[in-house]
């Protein structure tokens, strides 16, 4: 304990004494993290859209007017013993009726003599991805099956794009990491090289590596959080102050991780990369 005391004050002592180096690495690493927490949030964000319409994409089973119950249980048993189907709505030929004279009020005057819509089902799957292979599922059509319609193109192109945008975000996120770490250990490095001459001066009478680089180590852990929490104090900002002006796509289900765990994230991400530069930057200038 009186070691770590020792080396504590010396890192407190020596932050204070190179001030404008501290600065430069503590703004390096709230920039940085800003921008990784933004990402995060962003990303997260445009994964749960992209998951929110790919669960609206759902195969439709339309059954023929003299379709009989026998053969609506056929089709309704072959789709749930298959493991990619999540559940299964049934739409009355009224339903249907009034939901085609909701979107076209037109119809609403004209008098039909009778209703020629039949049943229908309403697959819903477990994944976007698999509406087209529970839609072939049903090839060649079961008895009474007039038709299952899935959407072809829109969900073929809804698909293409939720995939390129969960790819963007994730070479996204994975630059930004990179990027950010080279950038606090440069800086990191530029601090240690200008104090370079203290280091030799305590290798010469007769201080350890590990002693000279506890030190540093705790001065990278003191950057790493002031810029880290720097950061979550701006994008919390971000988010009270700016978001709620911004007009976002609405979804119970449409929602970026909680800012906590974000926040839990940046700081852990900050203390990693201020403690793990400092020390493995200093290694070259050990060799005295």
């Amino acid at each position: 304990m009186a070691r770590f005391k020792l080396l504590l004050a010396e890192a407190v002592r020596s932050l204070g004494a190179n001030i404008s180096t501290t600065f430069a690495a503590t703004m390096t690493v709230l920039i940085g993290m800003f921008l990784l927490g933004f990402l995060i949030g962003l990303a997260t964000w445009g994964f749960s859209v992209g998951n929110h319409y790919k669960r609206e994409l759902v195969v439709k089973v339309f059954f023929d007017r003299d379709a009989t119950s026998k053969n609506m249980n056929q089709v309704r048993q072959r789709l749930l013993a298959d493991p990619r189907v999540k559940s299964i709505g049934l739409v009355t030929p009224q339903q249907a009726l009034d939901k085609v004279e909701k979107q076209y009020p037109v119809y609403k005057s004209v008098h039909l003599p009778s209703n020629p819509l039949g049943y229908a089902f309403t697959v819903q799957p477990k994944r976007g991805e698999d509406t087209e292979a529970i839609a072939n599922s049903l090839k060649p059509k079961p008895a009474g099956v007039g038709d299952v319609n899935y959407g072809k193109k829109t969900a073929h192109r809804l698909l293409e794009v939720a995939k390129w945008i969960d790819i963007f975000f994730i070479f996204a996120v994975l630059i930004l990491v990179i990027s950010s770490t080279v950038l606090i250990a440069n800086t990191i490095r530029l601090a240690i090289f200008a104090r370079r001459r203290e280091i030799e001066v305590m290798k010469l009478v007769g201080a350890t590596n590990w002693f000279v680089r506890g030190p540093f180590m705790l001065e990278g852990l003191m950057t790493g959080i002031a810029g880290s929490l720097g950061a979550i104090v701006l994008l919390l900002l971000g988010k009270v102050i700016v978001l709620q002006h911004i007009n976002l796509i609405k979804g119970s289900d449409i929602h970026a991780w909680p800012f906590e765990l974000t926040a839990l994230i940046i700081l852990g991400v900050g203390l990693l990369v201020g403690a793990a530069g400092s020390g493995l930057t200093i290694r070259r200038f050990l060799q005295v």
